[in-house]
């Protein structure tokens, strides 16, 4: 038993000698697969980041597949979508009606009819405020007038207005409400500036037949080479008289802008003032003399222009339209730079690509892309700044509409107690005044925020005009009454 006890403890000792070595020999093996498993997995992890980082490379290198080809014949927008559905999409979205406080349109379902078979319409100003029925009286607008709504809708709101019905609309007012360029080129045989010319002098329904669809990419973009451009003979025509006017010679905004400047001239072709001169309804910007409000009404005094006469108050008087470029032009933000597509069309990141959206409307509805890319303050804060400039010039603009619809009053007044044209000169020349001035931010889509401190100056001289214009009729009430 004692031999046996010392082999079995001599065995007992010799294996606990050997286990130490074996183990760190297993935690080694174990380690080593550990690790391979590691290596290997981060390798996958790696060479999956570094495909999906030259993928994107390639698509900021590549910004478009070409499905189709394009050229300039390409008229259909759906066409140009399936080498840019990003844009397409966005585009399409311009159906969207959303309001602002002060602004967009909502909404309002009606009947279909026969002539009108719109089933949605948006708010009428002028149920909103009957006070432009005396401003406009004797004119289209003031029968129908109502919030503007997304780019979708440009021509079929045109087409069925009961502006149409008022008055013979002339073909002129197609060049912005329709994709117009393959209306030039079909009137023109190819020359868009006789194809303009063709457009303008027919009457509206004539003009209606040759355009298909609300503006398109066509309208903004070459299509062999996407970039910019400006169709529109008319803004041609105006840049070239108002650097004229600034004293360079033979202006040519597809030559000699920047892109940058081409990221608002292509808005600007439609949202500007613009009147329909001569009986061949020439499309006209009158910028001959400058942007300011002041130039254009020196303008139109030299060329005695008369959008209507007043059919209460018997004054010639201006109809201003969509001055959204020359407003802006005198705010800070044109100062600094910021074009109207980086507020209203802002980039958005699609993957590696930043494409501009074409969902054009209201940056107050865009604000962490429109407006905090710049201004580093939370959107509540922003917000109310915007409202805030809105809602004192929506105030002023308030007392410069009373203070013309009570000149309004004086001049009938005085009118149907016999005054003559010469006792009324003054009254009616202010009017005129003071309804252009109004008109000016009134027909503007910011509610003064494209320049706050230019819109309160303005409505404030709109003010003056229609108390000057009171104060003209003193003594001819006098003379009347007699």
């Amino acid at each position: 038993m004692t031999e046996e006890r010392e082999k079995t403890e001599n065995v007992e000792t010799s294996d606990s000698k050997e286990a130490p070595a074996r183990k760190p020999r297993l935690y080694g093996v174990k380690v080593l697969t550990v690790v391979a498993v590691a290596a290997f997995a981060a390798a996958i992890l790696g060479l999956a980041l570094l495909t999906n980082i030259m993928e994107r490379k390639q698509e900021a290198q590549n910004p478009f597949f070409r499905v189709v080809e394009l050229n300039d014949e390409t008229y259909d927008p759906a066409v140009w979508g399936k080498n840019f559905p990003m844009q397409y999409d966005s585009y399409l979205r311009t159906v969207d009606q959303e309001r602002t406080r002060f602004g967009g349109s909502e909404a309002i379902h009606r009947t279909p009819s026969g002539a009108d078979p719109r089933s949605v319409v948006s708010q009428s100003r002028l149920e909103e405020d009957p006070r432009l029925v005396t401003m406009w009286d004797g004119y289209a607008f003031a029968v129908d007038f109502r919030e503007e709504r997304g780019h979708a809708y440009m021509l079929e709101d045109q087409t069925f207005t009961e502006r149409q019905n008022v008055v013979q609309q002339p073909g002129a007012c197609i060049n912005c409400h329709a994709s117009a360029y393959p209306a030039y080129k079909e009137l023109g045989g190819g020359d868009i500036v006789k194809g303009f010319h063709a457009l303008n002098k027919m009457p509206y329904r004539e003009a209606r037949e040759h355009v298909k669809h609300p503006v398109a990419c066509i309208d903004c973009h070459d299509s062999l080479s996407m970039a910019l451009r400006v169709t529109r003979p008319a803004f041609m025509e105006g840049m070239r008289v108002l650097k004229e006017s600034e004293g360079k010679k033979d202006y040519d905004v597809n030559r000699d802008a920047t892109r940058q400047e081409m990221r608002s001239f292509v808005c600007a072709q439609c949202h500007v003032e613009y009147y329909f001169k001569g009986p061949e309804k020439t499309l006209t910007y009158p910028w001959h003399k400058g942007l300011k409000i002041e130039n254009m009404t020196a303008y139109y005094e030299e060329v005695q222009h008369n959008d209507w006469t007043h059919k209460q108050t018997g004054a010639g008087v201006l109809k201003a339209q969509h001055p959204e470029f020359e407003r802006w032009s005198q705010g800070i933000h044109a100062r600094a730079g910021v074009s109207c597509s980086d507020c209203h069309m802002p980039y958005v990141r699609e993957g590696a690509m930043k494409v501009s959206s074409h969902h054009v409307r209201s940056p107050l509805l865009n604000i962490n892309i429109s407006c905090q890319t710049c201004h580093k303050a939370p959107e509540s804060e922003l917000k109310y700044r915007a409202e805030a400039i809105q809602e004192r010039t929506y105030k002023l603009r308030g007392i410069a509409m009373d203070a013309l619809v009570d000149l309004i009053k004086d001049i009938k007044a005085a009118r149907d107690g016999g005054a003559g044209d010469a006792e009324l000169a003054e009254a009616r020349k202010n009017q005129r005044l003071a309804q252009f001035y109004l008109d000016f931010v009134e027909a503007e889509n910011s509610m003064g925020f494209h320049a706050p401190a230019e819109a309160a100056r303005i409505l404030g001289e709109s003010i003056d005009f229609s108390r000057k214009g009171q104060a003209s009729l003193r003594n001819v009430k006098m003379v009347a009454s007699r």
